[in-house]
């Protein structure tokens, strides 16, 4: 009997970076994520195969139970080893999972997987549903962060999230500003990798401990915000503080500078999306820029 999982997408407004020594930062759970499906099998393997949001099938591989004990790697395959190795550490939370004789599991992306808003994290927390482990150590044990992705895949309101001696804290909180048709999210036509985008951080960052108190500040007046001036002011603000630690332009000084409004990046700064606030609706600027994925926050935010 074929039992399904789903989680939530995600994208982190402020605390790139610095929520990994503990900032506050503040995070939107998306209306886009992914299912894994999971049936019987036989041959003490998982047939494995894995959609992208247009039905196409973008990796599939047959992957031996010996090769997850053993967490085995493929120079030639990266999805694969990766794949394998958060396996390896799922079987090492939970080593029941195969007493089996095998699983044919399918996974669903609703959005392009290289749009960046978690198809690992949603990946990690669809299996500790299905496996009853906890995410936040598959995490920790296999691909690393801080886990605000896993928060989003698991709550369906804007969180707060920071980590106290490790550990993950999660305040749900009521955000749905009167402008939130100002809003828009575009994506930038590149995946940015997040481990390596965090291995940047750490050389660069510095006396750090500086900057958390600002940072959890302005995430707070961001939360706060009544109206878009006052939350146009603040990401600008935050965009400021982190283009300092980071020693970086901020996105906006380096491809959009005359933008008539302000746009702030998310994540790992380089790529994935960007959040851009303006009295009037902008598609056609960024369009006319080439960027061609450009989403109002009621499409895009849960």
């Amino acid at each position: 009997m074929e039992q399904t999982f789903y989680s939530n997408g995600k994208l982190l407004i402020t605390g790139e970076y610095v929520v990994l020594d503990g900032a506050i930062a503040f995070a939107l759970p998306t209306k886009f994520g992914q299912y894994l499906k999971i049936d019987d099998s036989k041959n003490n393997s998982i047939k494995w195969t894995s959609y992208d949001s247009d039905g196409s099938i973008w990796f599939e591989s047959t992957i031996p139970f010996e090769s997850i004990i053993n967490k085995e790697t493929f120079k030639s395959d990266k999805v694969k080893t990766t794949l394998i190795e958060i396996l390896h550490h799922a079987y090492l939370l939970n080593p029941d999972f195969l007493n089996s004789q095998g699983y044919t599991i399918k996974t669903e992306l609703t959005f392009p997987k290289f749009w960046g808003l978690g198809t690992s994290s949603t990946l990690i927390n669809n299996i500790s549903q299905w496996l009853k482990i906890d995410a936040f150590t598959l995490l920790k044990n296999s691909f690393g962060g801080s886990g605000y992705d896993i928060a989003c895949a698991q709550n369906n309101t804007p969180i707060l999230y920071h980590l106290e001696n490790g550990k993950p804290l999660i305040t749900p909180v009521n955000f749905i500003p009167d402008y939130s048709n100002k809003i828009y999210f575009i994506y930038l036509n590149q995946k940015q990798n997040s481990r390596e985008a965090i291995h940047n951080y750490y050389n660069k960052k510095g006396d750090i401990n500086k900057v958390i108190p600002l940072i959890n500040t302005i995430t707070q007046q961001i939360v706060e915000a009544k109206e878009a001036k006052a939350f146009a002011k603040a990401i600008q603000n935050h965009e400021i503080e982190m283009s300092n630690v980071l020693e970086t332009q901020t996105v906006q000084e380096a491809l959009f500078p005359e933008f008539e409004g302000v746009v702030k990046s998310l994540g790992a700064w380089g790529g994935d999306f960007v959040l851009a606030i303006s009295k009037e609706n902008p598609t056609e600027y960024f369009n006319n820029k080439g960027y061609i994925t450009v989403i109002p926050y009621s499409e895009m935010i849960l």
